[in-house]
């Protein structure tokens, strides 16, 4: 693992529970000059881009916005290099006025960066999940940070129940059985269950969360949930879902545990090898949350063990995965790149977002409540 990307995300994270102070400086989105230099980093697309039209959250689409904004007179500058000295991203930092980030090919947001980029105003997250910026730097820099909340939280619960099903009912071995020319009944058989009546509890309950349980209401299953905050009444009657304030005893009651909460300096490795020990042999674990709520060797010997007989998620710490994570070779997972909020239909809804919010920020414009992580000084109550 790459020791600086460590220190990187590391920071980011820490930061992510402390108060903010008074700004020790305070860039006002409307003091910029008029024509905004803005840089977005995105995955690189490559034959694949011109595929789909609406295929806009690559590189050589990016987020279809070029055109709308070089007509303003403002530059708009992509890439998908984000890492190192040299990288390109390096080269714009110290005069880019925003900068457009995605959970999917997270750019680090250091604090060295932000205080290199003296021109810096705004940072948006096209998607949901900020985490790979440094929020307390943000906060102090005097830095606006805002996702598109919601953006993608129906194609993330959708995912998750997906790869609900695929590890219930084993499905991977069948599929390679095909693909290599084998047909063993057996061999699938013996580790294939129904949903049904099984016990499935979801780690945090925000929008993603709540969307799963109402999901998973047919299935059913004996639904639990933990988060900070209980669900409302009525979609507690709705999906049938209870309330567990003790994590741990959630934990030990689950057939399935699916991750939905944030990754913040509270939840970084709350999945250590200690908790992962206390589940039932045999558990099931959904993970398209962030990577490092896990224990990635923890996770990785679990699965060898037997203790997890299945793995499943969109995540990695770090992002892309090198080719030696751990996670690619365990046994019994099904594991993919992060492309489960990513869908064409939310690649269109967060493209929307954020020109939505640059017209905004354009005008001097307050953006909806929603997506603001950081607004003058005060990180987001999810963060903190």
């Amino acid at each position: 693992m790459d020791m600086a990307m460590r220190r990187a995300a590391s920071s980011a994270v820490r930061a992510l529970t402390a108060s903010s102070g008074v700004n020790s400086f305070n860039r006002h989105l409307s003091s910029a000059p008029e024509s905004k230099k803005i840089v977005g980093v995105f995955y690189k697309a490559n034959e694949y881009a011109s595929k789909n039209p609406n295929f806009v959250g690559c590189v050589e689409n990016a987020l279809g916005i070029r055109d709308w904004l070089e007509s303003q007179g403002h530059k708009y500058i992509v890439t998908d290099d984000k890492e190192g000295a040299n990288c390109e991203l390096e080269k714009h930092i110290p005069d880019l006025h925003v900068l457009i980030t995605t959970p999917f090919h997270p750019a680090y947001v250091t604090a060295e960066r932000i205080k290199r980029a003296k021109n810096l105003q705004l940072l948006l997250t096209a998607g949901i999940g900020s985490d790979h910026i440094d929020l307390k730097a943000a906060a102090e820099a005097g830095l606006t940070v805002a996702e598109v909340t919601g953006s993608n939280v129906v194609s993330v619960a959708e995912d998750e129940l997906m790869r609900i099903l695929i590890l219930v009912r084993n499905f991977l071995p069948g599929y390679h059985q095909v693909i290599n020319g084998d047909w063993n009944v057996a061999g699938i058989a013996y580790r294939a269950y129904d949903l049904e009546g099984k016990t499935v509890g979801t780690v945090g309950a925000g929008r993603i969360g709540r969307l799963l349980l109402q999901r998973l209401k047919p299935f059913n299953c004996n639904l639990l949930y933990h988060d900070r905050l209980k669900i409302s009444p009525e979609l507690e009657k709705e999906t049938g879902a209870k309330f567990e304030e003790d994590l741990d005893k959630m934990l030990a009651k689950c057939d399935i545990i699916v991750v939905n909460t944030p990754l913040t300096e509270k939840t970084w490795g709350m999945f250590n090898k200690e908790r992962i020990s206390k589940l039932k042999k045999g558990v099931l674990i959904v993970n398209n949350a962030r990577g490092a709520i896990m224990d990635t060797q923890a996770v990785a010997d679990a699965c060898a063990s037997g203790h997890i007989a299945g793995y499943s998620g969109d995540v990695w710490y770090p992002q892309p995965a090198p080719k030696d994570h751990p996670w690619r070779y365990m046994p019994n997972q099904a594991m993919t790149p992060h492309i489960s909020g990513t869908t064409i239909d939310a690649q269109l809804r967060y493209a929307a977002g954020v020109k939505d919010m640059l017209d905004r920020y354009f005008k001097g414009d307050d953006f909806p409540e929603q997506h603001y992580i950081v607004r003058k000084g005060e990180l987001a109550s999810q963060y903190r």
